[in-house]
């Protein structure tokens, strides 16, 4: 594996991370009210870390690979949706917005794990996880923006 391209795919993934550091929850978000199922927030950190490695990893994994052009042109548009979905639920406090990306982004991560599956097994694979935590995150948007849509968006 060419470890130069997992730092590359690393650094896009940080990219996306930073988000999550400039457009915290904070107290508007705990306000809100929530699902039972919804993950502690010391999970969020946590799980996606761990993605994130996992999806520069298999990014890695399919760039160098023959035909692999519509494989990172499907990370590019996942990578993109993920780094929106933060400060537009977070920072612009729209949950009905922030469904609308996060719904691009499901079918952007499925769109990159097919990709990468036609090229590197393991590549794909590490997508699963991702997809599995993309969709836990659109339930729990589509949940906490039905259960708050009478709310005002202000802080």
């Amino acid at each position: 594996m060419d470890w130069s391209l997992v730092l590359i795919f690393l650094l896009a993934c940080c990219g996306a991370a930073a988000t999550g550091a400039m457009f915290q929850p904070g107290s508007w978000y705990e306000s809100l009210s929530k699902p039972s199922w919804t993950p502690p927030n010391w999970a969020f950190p946590v799980v996606w870390t761990a993605l994130y490695v996992g999806i520069a990893v298999a990014a890695a994994r399919a760039a160098p690979l023959d035909a692999s052009g519509h494989a990172m042109a499907a990370f590019a548009v996942q990578i993109a949706f993920n780094t929106l979905w933060t400060p537009v639920f977070f920072g612009l406090h729209r949950m009905k917005a922030g469904l609308v990306v996060i719904g691009i982004l499901w079918i952007a991560v499925l769109a990159t794990l097919w990709q990468f599956l036609q090229l590197d097994l393991i590549a794909g694979l590490l997508f699963v996880p991702y997809l599995l935590w993309v969709t836990i995150a659109f339930a729990l948007n589509a949940a906490v923006w039905q259960m708050n849509r009478g709310r005002s968006i202000a802080t």
